[in-house]
């Protein structure tokens, strides 16, 4: 394989992971399921043309999705893969030729299963948040998200306030002791409206769709917001059971469903493959009725034996397929590009339409996506082009579609600078987005003034979206170290805001000055870094006028941060209006250093486990604390836990720590080893 290829095809990789972050953990795809799948194919394709130079962090090894950092990671009993997707029949007839010829495979001719004989359970492919439930003697114990199918995020106590979701199930003890069960959490579409409405009129932002309010909501750190929004869910599969007492899908559903599991109505039992695709083909329009978004049609070999002989690939199971329904497409003309700011300086690429009707809505803009995208499909102003929904949602330019011997214009050409604030743009190698790195940019500043001001930031409180609004629009506030010069005047004429509220701000204001250095890191929003690297940053440059000479190699060598972010924290550094807005920042009395009592390593190389409720700490300062002292936190205990705090119902993980012979602190003894 040639470099030029290797560098095609790491480009590629790239791409993909940034998709799968982008689905998986921020909840808002900007591609169809659909253009994902070709492009991963496309890889696919090349690596099995060249077996021997596939990465071991390559997407196509992995089953997708990535775990947050804000949740304790759960490890699933058995993983939640994701599933392989076919639009026509064509490819669902191959797919059925392929279960037919994996179960006949080493078998005797009499043996042998026929096309004619394989049953098949289609059910409705809910549009919402997959999710892993635990039960224990009959108890709800612990709910996860899907994550990356292995590993799932901890939202226990977000998934307590659905009310369909039974806490306790006697009558399943007579059967099975421990079990696990997935379902989709969903909004259905009135809810969702109505979220939209109350956010608007509160001035935060309205959620793109469905899935992303149902997903945003089961990742809020707050339960009791999540239960105030009417979340449901259905459940499709066992995931795992101790004792397993069925021969068929269809007949755990049932017994699910009489357990109390909420049991889609609208699934199926078909007893051949023609039988399954007329029912497929019913479904193409009647998936509008529903009260609640659909994505397409889920297909299930019916009988376990048979599911259990097929198996899995490293990404999907073998006797599972979804069944999507294309995307309705429409023609139109583009009549101009611009390129947009997002919150974090990425410049996005927009095509201006000549409005059109695609999916019961008029569009007059789609995403172009970034500049390798634009110079692929060769976009140009004047160009007819195909649009579509990507994922029934974001509209986006499919292909071009001109007349032959139509005239065009010139090819499309990435600013040099930014278009709001003429600061020159950084692409970072390996990425496909260019950004603009200027923190004072007006596009940017809003969201990134929200994250300074967030509590695991500068903690700020009083300080929300309706103020900030206000102030940035109003001229008051551009810069972070703006805040700092607030007076009461500027705030008590602020609609919202009476004047013990604006002194409660200014008042948080001032004491957010003594945050520390590691916070600072955390909230100047610079790329790559979050609360773990500042912590790791503060402990080893002390001062953020250190971190600031440290060259690309001195960032490089420090453990955890690596090149990327290394190239990250000198683009920022780098540039004059961040160090000027540091020097201001100083200048306000900020604290750029971190304090002598938190920058000790006394407990480096020591990894701590966090259960239960603590009486003097919220899980976050602890953790913070541990950081700051040059300790790890991690989700799970094992033989390398050095130390599990337990505060009040610990749980599972303390029986766990006894049985390793893990020391465990009470609340008295974490204080004791954090004061050393």
């Amino acid at each position: 394989m040639s470099a030029d290829d290797k560098k095609e095809i790491e480009k590629l990789r790239q791409e993909i992971r940034q998709h799968d972050i982008l689905y998986y953990v921020e909840d808002r795809p900007k591609i169809s399921d659909r253009e994902y799948d070709r492009l991963m194919q496309k890889l696919i394709d090349w690596e099995k043309e060249h077996p021997g130079e596939i990465p071991a962090d390559s997407p196509t090894q992995r089953v997708g999705g990535k775990v947050s950092e804000r949740f304790a990671a759960i490890a699933h009993k058995t993983a939640m893969l994701s599933l392989d997707n076919t639009y026509n029949l064509d490819e669902f007839r191959d797919f059925h030729s392929r279960v037919v010829k994996g179960l006949n495979k080493g078998e005797p001719e009499e043996s042998q299963v026929a096309e004619n004989e394989i049953e098949y359970v289609v059910e409705l492919k809910i549009d919402g948040l997959g999710v892993n439930l635990t039960y224990e003697n009959g108890l709800f114990v612990q709910g996860a998200t899907r994550g990356d199918g292995v590993t799932g995020e901890d939202i226990t106590a977000n998934l307590r306030t659905i009310r369909s979701i039974p806490l306790n199930v006697p009558t399943a003890k007579e059967d099975f002791n421990f079990f696990e069960v997935r379902g989709e959490v969903y909004l259905d579409r009135k809810a969702f409206l109505k979220i939209n409405q109350e956010r608007k009129a509160e001035g935060l932002a309205e959620f793109a769709n469905p899935r992303n309010a149902a997903a945003g909501t089961l990742r809020l750190l707050d339960p009791a917001i999540t239960a105030k929004r009417p979340l449901d869910i259905f459940v499709y599969s066992v995931g795992f059971m101790d004792r397993m007492p069925f021969k068929t899908h269809f007949e755990a559903m049932q017994k699910l469903k009489s357990l109390g599991f909420r049991v889609n109505p609208e699934n199926f039992l078909c007893r051949n493959f023609e039988e399954t695709f007329q029912l497929i083909e019913s479904w193409r329009e009647k998936k509008e009725t529903l009260p609640y978004e659909m994505d397409g049609l889920v297909v299930k070999v019916n009988d376990l034996g048979y599911q259990k002989k097929l198996a899995s690939t490293a990404r999907h199971p073998r006797w599972a397929v979804a069944y999507k329904y294309e995307a309705e497409q429409v023609v139109t003309e583009v009549e101009d590009i611009i390129c947009q700011v997002g919150r974090t300086g990425s410049i996005t690429p927009v095509a201006l339409l000549r409005p059109v009707l695609v999916s019961g809505s008029t569009v007059s803009r789609a995403t172009l996506h970034n500049e390798d995208e634009i110079k692929r499909k060769d976009v140009r102003v004047g160009d007819t082009v195909v649009i579509e929904k990507a994922g029934e949602v974001i509209p986006k330019v499919v292909r071009v579609a001109n007349e032959a011997g139509k005239s065009r214009g010139q090819p499309f050409k990435m600013p040099e600078n930014c278009p709001e604030c003429e600061t020159e743009l950084f692409r970072p190698e390996g990425e496909v987005a260019w950004r603009c790195v200027n923190w004072a940019c007006p596009a940017q500043m809003k969201e990134r003034l929200l994250h300074f001001a967030s509590r695991k930031a500068m903690d700020i409180d009083h300080l929300g979206p309706a103020v900030l609004d206000q102030l940035v629009d109003g001229g008051k506030v551009r810069h972070f170290s703006d805040l700092y010069i607030l007076k009461m005047e500027d705030l008590v004429g602020l609609e919202r805001l009476a004047e013990k509220s604006a002194q409660n701000l200014i008042d948080s204001i001032e004491k957010s000055k003594s945050a520390g250095l590691t916070r600072l890191l955390h909230a100047l929003g610079i790329r790559h870094v979050g609360q773990r690297a500042g912590s790791i940053l503060a402990q080893n440059f002390h001062s953020i006028d250190k971190l600031q000479k440290a060259s690309f190699e001195d960032l490089e060598q420090v453990n955890e941060i690596g090149p990327i972010m290394a190239e990250s924290l000198r683009a920022f550094f780098d540039q004059e209006v961040n160090q000027q807005e540091i020097d201001h920042l100083r200048e306000q009395g900020v604290v750029l250093v971190e304090e002598s009592k938190e920058t000790g390593n006394r407990l480096e190389g020591k990894q701590f486990v966090l259960t239960g409720t603590l009486k003097d700490f919220s899980r976050d300062q602890a953790k913070e604390k541990i950081l700051s002292l040059g300790g790890r936190v991690t989700s799970s205990v094992s033989t390398k836990t050095d130390y599990v705090v337990a505060g009040a119902d610990p749980g599972s993980k303390r029986d766990k720590a006894l049985k390793l012979g893990v020391e465990i602190l009470d609340e008295e003894k974490f204080k004791a080893l954090l004061a050393g």
